[in-house]
């Protein structure tokens, strides 16, 4: 263990790091609860996702602590799990199928991007303020996903939306979970939204939904040894590029659209949290450099194939959750391996986590929600040039209830505001080259859609 993850070295020991990666994987659970919930939306079976989730987060977890002996976590990303769900199979009309397609591209690409060190160039593209935006539009975007999806906030032909029926009893267990998960959460107790979750699953299987006349929690067991080439049939390897660019311009757009989303959240997401949980756990030296990065970005794109290949969209690093094994002194990747190996052993529970009714998940995704608006606090909000971008990118993806609109009509935004400041000669080259491509997507939208 010595010689493998220089423990001394990072003033840690086996116990610390197993301890602390129990608890990261704690705060990683709800995805195995979520993700299968959001993908079974566009057909898929729900159990697969489940399996594909919690292997291609261990094989992650465990080639990031083996690869780079650093402490993340990595799983199935959230935001664009509802991305591929919502947008790509729902308002481009993909299959999953293709959209698996699409993940795997997007992998692949960030994999050669990793490799050769484009990414950063590509990064440098975007104004600093709008990748803080974006991580919080995202946060917005989940947190009203688990709210709608719940009843809390419901449709209204008159007002658009509205509060939901609070004499629904799901509505009520949902607020109360939220309630309880926050609690928990202020209060630092380890496990909090898994806790939450599990908390409002039981409660579940004393209320009846009026809509079904059934309990919200219909019990399915507790513990499944199953044959896991079986379980992951109907995901495993099923992504096609059949079809996939069979529409027509506007449609094929569309599909390099949702590829390029896809890499750049990863992309974004990968980069600032091993920067942003870099300097909190002290691996960022005194030139205000990474070492290992960009081993770290090619598992974390490495990961969006595999994960794709197993059938689950794009895996990526864990910012809030591995934070909470690193402030759990975690520092080395016996953490990340630790994680990995507790993911592959819920599979033992699928029936646990397959029984979660929406409800329970609804103070999981309201709680994520919270965690990704952190990045706002770095954003000068009283500068107006700065504020409209950041306001549009994060309207325009909750109300548009499209990650894609968010992050392109904010960086128009951003260009926009800086050309009426009199900045246009001060914009990088790759900032007007985005601008451009971000451009064309919005007029091809106009006119072939």
């Amino acid at each position: 263990m010595e010689k493998r993850f220089h423990l001394k070295e990072n003033h840690t020991n086996v116990r610390t790091e197993i301890i602390a990666g129990l608890t990261t994987f704690l705060t990683c659970t709800y995805i195995l609860a979520v993700n299968p919930a959001i993908l079974s939306s566009t057909g898929m079976d729900s159990k697969a996702v489940l399996w594909a989730t919690a292997i291609s987060a261990a094989i992650a977890c465990i080639a990031m602590g083996l690869l780079t002996n650093f402490p993340f976590a990595l799983a199935p990303a959230m935001g664009l799990n509802a991305y591929f769900a919502y947008t790509v199979c729902g308002t481009l009309g993909l299959s999953w199928q293709n959209a698996l397609a699409c993940v795997f591209v997007e992998g692949v690409t960030f994999s050669i991007l990793s490799v050769a060190g484009v990414q950063e160039r590509i990064v440098n593209g975007i104004p600093e303020c709008v990748k803080q935006a974006i991580s919080a539009a995202i946060g917005f975007f989940i947190a009203f996903s688990g709210l709608h999806n719940s009843g809390i906030i419901a449709y209204d032909p008159d007002n658009l939306l509205c509060l939901g029926n609070l004499q629904d009893p799901g509505v009520i267990l949902a607020l109360l979970g939220i309630l309880l998960t926050a609690g928990l959460v202020i209060m630092r107790v380890k496990g909090a939204i898994l806790i939450g979750i599990l908390a409002i699953t039981f409660a579940g299987m004393l209320f009846e939904n009026p809509a079904t006349g059934a309990t919200y929690t219909q019990w399915q067991g507790l513990v499944s040894l199953e044959n896991p080439i079986e379980a992951l049939a109907p995901t495993f390897g099923q992504l096609t590029f059949d079809g996939l660019f069979g529409g027509g311009v506007a449609a094929i757009i569309g599909v390099l659209f949702a590829i390029f989303s896809f890499l750049f959240v990863d992309m974004f997401d990968s980069i600032g949290v091993l920067v942003g949980v870099g300097i909190k756990a002290g691996f960022v030296n005194e030139k205000g450099e990474l070492p290992g990065a960009g081993k770290a970005l090619f598992v974390s794109a490495a990961g969006a194939a595999v994960g794709a290949v197993f059938g689950t969209q794009t895996v990526t690093v864990f910012g809030a959750e591995s934070t909470t094994g690193i402030a759990e002194g975690g520092r080395t990747g016996l953490t990340a391996i630790t994680t990995g190996v507790f993911f592959l052993l819920s599979l033992l529970f699928t029936p646990l986590f397959l029984m979660i009714p929406s409800i329970a998940t609804a103070p999981a995704l309201v709680m994520v929600g919270i965690f990704m608006i952190e990045p706002l606090m770095h954003v000068d909000l009283s500068d107006t040039k700065t504020a409209f971008p950041v306001f549009i990118c994060v309207a325009f993806m909750a109300f548009t209830f499209n990650i894609a609109y968010g992050i392109l009509f904010g960086l128009l935004a951003y260009t926009g505001g800086q050309v009426f400041a009199g900045n246009a000669r001060k914009l990088p080259i790759s900032t007007w080259i985005l601008t451009g491509v971000f451009l064309l997507y919005l007029l091809l939208e106009i006119f072939f859609n």
